[in-house]
């Protein structure tokens, strides 16, 4: 079995100034394992930020406490809020952000994890003065909100970049990860996640050029190696899908080649369903947490 994830597990890790990850998981999405991580960002105030909390423990909260207060959560898209309420139920005096409609999810009510604000941007009361907000939409009610950290220029992304390492997956998965699009070294969006923020149109690719023009150092984000060099010329290789550019060369970053399509998994029929379904829970990896439309 391949070590899916980033040992040491849930323990900070120190970026920058001010700035940690925290590596978790594995995850599992229809048996297929994934790396998970957490950005931990100090404000200027000396309280922190955890930005898509993963699982809590007890020796973790130690080792955060030691570098200040715990007094936000950010659940920047529809997938990563599940551990929410694990650290609301530990940690007093906490504020939670939540991306924009997740709070209407059935998933979510159904969990009763509280969400106190949403994330609308810089101007939302009480958000910290050296983040800055930029929300990249997509159809069926899907926001990602990713995070600028500017004294680090640092960007935090979640699931909009995806950089799995086939040489720690199981062998039998790594096709499945050429076929997502998702694989290092020049990870991406699985191709699911892709077509639900292309179809959004202006909106979406407004959002990505924002992105590129911050010029990030480094890019941070859930699954996979983070770009800890080069960021904003890697930054912008990963989002050539989505970045105004030839519209074939668009369409088929969303479509599998037809060569990729005849090999490895995707042989049969059944295989090209495989690899769809692969791609959407690589992109979701909770059963529960799949985007479609809000509940009202």
């Amino acid at each position: 079995m391949a070590h899916v994830t980033y040992p040491p597990l849930d323990t900070l890790k120190p970026v920058a100034t001010d700035l940690w990850v925290v590596d978790s998981g594995p995850l599992r999405a229809m048996g297929i394992p994934l790396p998970v991580r957490m950005t931990v960002i100090r404000l200027q105030d000396g309280t922190l930020l955890l930005h898509s909390p993963t699982r809590y423990t007890t020796e973790l909260h130690r080792q955060l406490s030691k570098q200040g207060p715990v007094r936000h959560l950010v659940a920047p898209n529809s997938a990563h809020w599940t551990m929410v309420k694990d650290w609301q139920q530990n940690v007093a005096d906490v504020m939670t952000w939540a991306a924009p409609g997740l709070r209407k999810r059935s998933g979510v009510k159904r969990s009763a994890v509280r969400l106190d604000r949403d994330l609308e941007g810089e101007t939302t009361t009480g958000w910290p003065d050296e983040l800055e907000q930029i929300d990249v939409p997509g159809i069926g009610g899907f926001h990602e909100i990713c995070l600028f950290h500017n004294p680090s220029r640092t960007l935090i992304l979640t699931d909009l970049i995806q950089n799995l390492e086939p040489r720690k997956m199981p062998q039998l998965l790594r096709p499945l990860l050429k076929l997502a699009g998702n694989d290092a070294p020049g990870g991406r969006a699985p191709r699911y996640l892709r077509a639900v923020v292309m179809l959004k149109g202006k909106p979406a690719r407004e959002a990505a050029l924002r992105l590129k023009a911050l010029q990030p150092e480094r890019v941070i984000f859930a699954h996979g190696a983070w770009f800890e060099t080069d960021g904003s010329d890697r930054l912008e290789k990963s989002l050539d899908w989505l970045l105004p550019a030839d519209r074939y060369k668009q369409v088929t970053s969303v479509v599998p080649a037809a060569s990729d399509l005849s090999s490895g998994l995707a042989k049969s029929s059944g295989g090209s369903l495989v690899t769809s379904l692969c791609s959407l829970r690589l992109a979701f990896p909770s059963g529960h947490l799949f985007p479609g439309k809000p509940r009202h």
